[in-house]
């Protein structure tokens, strides 16, 4: 029997702007598929996250229904071009933005069954009321858990420093739950006028390198950071949400504060609104999405 076709959406995360951020593609699915379809998609896409929908943990029907009044869950998995990850945060906002705004749930509130647990997501209402827009008229707040930052060796700190040739780094440590390189730069200025050697850092150990640096007050934000996943298929992930629950963490000690507003550094550029909760060990990422693309998929 034919498959059915499969509704998609290209959403620009993070970004009240089309074209900035940091772009996902969301699959809704109605029936289930195989891992190398799922990679496949994901492949062709060729952006750096694609991620599936499917009603509830995974297993039940279809997606074109609207959703009662107890809170909405939903199935949800995250692919990069090569691979399948545990957690992204630009795709839980690109794929809650599709259900806030599709129909598909008449809730504030949804939850999301990943491979990193229980996630909820919620609609923010009424922050931005200079839009005409509606999908400006809200903010999604993501509630996700914190990557504390923890001690490199002597020999991982000369051979990062030997990578980022040229660069004054500042600290060196490594995310506790990522196994990502964090490296701290001193300044905005030097997040945005690094230019990294993608094959070195593929070198490098763990999955990928975080690099920041603390912004001057008058730009309105509190630090710019990049992200590098060549291991992935990501040279330089456009904005990485879960790469803020380690840069929170090690910015609100630093600073001496909870509420944080960072900017994402690339090409495209990005802005997240922080809030850490040092008790339960959460961090808070809230930012807009736009989608910019949608049609079926017909493999």
């Amino acid at each position: 029997m034919a498959k059915k076709p499969v509704k998609y959406f290209v959403v620009d995360a993070f970004t009240g702007s089309p074209l900035k951020g940091n772009p996902a593609a969301v699959c809704l699915l109605e029936e289930k598929r195989d891992e190398d379809w799922l990679q496949a998609v994901a492949s062709e896409f060729n952006i750096s996250q694609t991620c599936y929908l499917t009603r509830g943990s995974g297993s039940e029907s279809a997606l074109n229904s609207v959703i009662g009044t107890s809170i909405p869950r939903f199935g949800l998995r995250w692919f990069t071009p090569i691979a399948e990850v545990k957690l992204c945060g630009h795709a839980t906002l690109a794929a809650s933005h599709i259900l806030f705004t599709s129909g598909l749930v008449n809730s504030d509130i949804i939850e999301f069954a990943t491979l990193s647990g229980i996630l909820t997501v919620k609609r923010v209402i009424g922050i931005d009321k200079t839009s005409e827009a509606a999908q400006d008229r809200f903010y999604i707040e993501l509630d996700f858990p914190a990557d504390p930052v923890i001690e490199f060796t002597s020999a991982d700190i000369s051979h990062v420093s030997g990578v980022l040739k040229g660069a004054s780094i500042v600290d060196l440590k490594k995310t506790t739950n990522g196994d990502h390189i964090f490296v701290v730069l001193p300044s905005a200025k030097a997040v945005t006028e690094l230019q990294p050697e993608f094959d070195a850092i593929a070198k490098c150990p763990g999955t990928g390198m975080i690099v920041s640096g603390p912004s001057s007050p008058e730009s309105g934000f509190d630090f710019y950071s990049r992200v590098f996943f060549p291991k992935l298929g990501i040279n330089e992930d456009p904005v990485c949400g879960t790469a803020h629950c380690a840069l929170a963490s090690y910015y609100s000690k630093k600073l001496g504060k909870c509420d944080l507003v960072a900017y994402a550094a690339s090409r495209r550029g990005g802005v997240l609104n922080i809030r850490v909760d040092e008790q339960s060990q959460r961090v808070l990422l809230r930012g807009k999405a736009v989608t910019v693309m949608e049609g079926s998929l017909l493999a």
